[in-house]
């Protein structure tokens, strides 16, 4: 990865999601403007504050798809993440950067 950039992939859990009384969503349908999380699978050199492994929050409109190896992966900017969930943690820390 060159740069600010990060290859992603994004949550298993990004599919179908199930509302408070049990009614199933699906994935396509039409909601505002929704952000997703994803997993870091690699940083450019000059990216500051999130490792591999982290969750970032992103637009999902703001985003590049790309695939290696027959795998589908997002190609991001640090600057147009949203929030990163780290497991770095030190005492009293929620591990949510925003």
């Amino acid at each position: 990865m060159l740069h600010d950039r990060l290859l992603v992939r994004l949550d298993a859990e990004a599919g179908d999601r199930r509302s408070t009384g049990g009614i199933v969503i699906p994935a396509t349908a039409a909601m505002g403007r929704r952000l997703s999380w994803a997993r870091v699978e690699a940083v450019g050199a000059q990216v500051r504050s999130v490792e591999v492994d982290d969750r970032v929050l992103f637009d999902p409109d703001d985003r590049a798809e790309v695939e290696v190896r027959g795998e589908s992966y997002i190609l991001l900017r640090e600057r147009d993440l949203h929030a990163v969930a780290s497991e770095r943690l030190e005492e009293g820390q929620t591990g949510l950067y925003l």
